[in-house]
């Protein structure tokens, strides 16, 4: 039995392990943002950035997706599911127990027995060698990935809501340019009519105004559609419907600005602020630990059971001195050979191990790139905006001064025409480029995991 005790604790030393160290998980970060010169390297105290943009009706409605948001309720779910399966994994450090009462009638060999009987059981596998501990640990990890995962979904839900309010005044502004240029172009052709009526203008010029002040009319019904899926779209984001949020999305006076300063942080601050890095770190962690539980299936189990009870031929017999009854039986199982099953299950186990390796190796490299890519993007468009309203204005003059030439016959019309569809041309431009503005804006903060900075994720 001593020889036996001490091949079992030699055995404990080699196999005990919970989980392999995963070694060097990835290269070291850059120290800043390759597009980040003019950019403030520091994180905000509140990080709330949908806030920054001045706008109620945003903050509404993300205050509503936090309590409606589908997505974000499934993923509570999920974490709180994982947080049982922790609870589950726990109660493996306590035994079982268990009572029973039952009656037993009997006839062999032409005599009848009675039996009442009444026991309370319990069993219990002692952790002798750690393998629930290591259980507890990966469901642990589990669990904390899971809430790293909710916390991403608050992140995802609030920048897939700002971005399509934004998309959705884009779409408005671009319904307000094109019904204030068809009221310019309905003056303008009623201009080219009279001139035509008073013989002072041909039937193309006429035809070339109308057909101009049509076009734009058809782009009208193409954006109203847009702007009630748009509508629809953030309905579906806040768990409302479409009419219930109608009415305060109707205004649309306030476009928000997309000029702001912007805290991005330093490269490393991504490991503990963006939920899916997290997320992936535990994920990693759990699958170390599932190597351990793997590798302790070679180890025997120690498990006790045990029963006290009392059993009688007559109820009244049952709580006498010979109606006691006990049992205790302790017991040390070892597995010898399964077909390498054991061993199968160790480089599984291992495999996944190094899958999530590169897991996290790809979800902190894919970080990097989505915030350096993002601040490229906005820093781009922010002068791309500049340019067009610069083109704007030029083809406002241009209008202006072709239209008074027009009139005063000195020029023809179809410079009036070149300059009514550059000016709406560049009109829509300057909506279009703020509106990508604004959108690498939503995306760079999404992408710093910002937003939701109150939940501790290493919890």
């Amino acid at each position: 039995m001593h020889r036996i005790l001490s091949l079992v604790c030699v055995l404990s030393i080699i196999f005990s392990a919970a989980a392999e160290a995963p070694g060097a998980l990835t290269r070291p970060m850059p120290d800043s943002w390759q597009y980040a010169e003019s950019l403030n390297q520091s994180l905000p105290t509140d990080d709330r950035w949908w806030q920054e943009f001045d706008d109620p009706v945003l903050d509404s409605l993300i205050t509503m997706g936090e309590s409606a948001n589908f997505d974000l309720a499934m993923a509570y779910r999920r974490m709180e599911a994982a947080s049982r399966q922790m609870t589950i994994a726990k109660a493996a450090y306590y035994p079982t127990i268990g009572i029973s009462a039952g009656y037993t009638r009997s006839r062999e060999d032409a005599v009848s027995a009675n039996r009442w009987s009444a026991q309370a059981t319990a069993s219990w596998q002692i952790d002798l060698f750690g393998k629930v501990t290591a259980s507890v640990r990966q469901k642990k990890a589990q669990y904390k990935a899971s809430r790293a995962e909710w916390v991403g979904s608050m992140v995802s839900m609030a920048g897939e809501i700002a971005t399509t309010y934004v998309q959705l005044r884009v779409w408005q502004a671009e319904l307000d340019v094109a019904e204030e240029h068809c009221s310019t172009q309905d003056s303008i052709a009623n201009l080219v009519k009279a001139r035509f009526d008073c013989g002072l203008g041909a039937k193309p010029q006429l035809d070339q105004a109308l057909s101009l002040l049509y076009s734009t009319r058809a782009t009208i019904p193409t954006l109203n559609t847009s702007i009630k899926s748009a509508i629809s779209s953030l309905a579906l984001l806040v768990g409302r419907y479409p009419g219930e949020i109608e009415e305060m999305l109707a205004s649309h006076d306030n476009f928000p600005s997309y000029r702001q300063l912007i805290a991005t942080g330093v490269p490393s601050e991504l490991l503990r602020r963006r939920p899916d890095i997290v997320a992936a770190e535990y994920d990693l962690a759990a699958a170390a630990a599932a190597v351990g539980i793997a590798k302790k299936d070679f180890l025997p189990t120690l498990s006790l059971e045990g029963s006290v009870g009392v059993a009688a031929p007559r109820p009244g017999d049952m709580f006498t001195r010979n109606g006691f009854t006990y049992s205790i039986a302790p017991t040390l199982s070892w597995t010898v050979f399964d077909g390498f099953a054991r061993r199968a299950s160790v480089m599984a186990a291992r495999e996944e191990m190094e899958a999530q390796i590169a897991n996290y190796n790809y979800t902190v490299m894919n970080a990097y790139n989505e915030v350096d890519n993002a601040i490229s993007a906005y820093l781009n468009y922010t002068r791309q905006i500049e340019d067009y309203e610069k083109a704007f204005h030029a083809a406002d003059e241009f209008l202006k001064l072709s239209l008074d030439l027009y009139t005063q016959g000195l020029s023809p019309y179809s410079d009036v025409a070149t300059a009514q569809q550059n000016l709406l041309t560049y009109a829509n431009s300057v909506i279009t480029a703020r509106g990508n503005a604004l959108s690498s804006l939503i995306t760079l903060y999404e992408a710093l995991g910002g937003g939701f900075s109150q939940y501790d994720l290493s919890r």
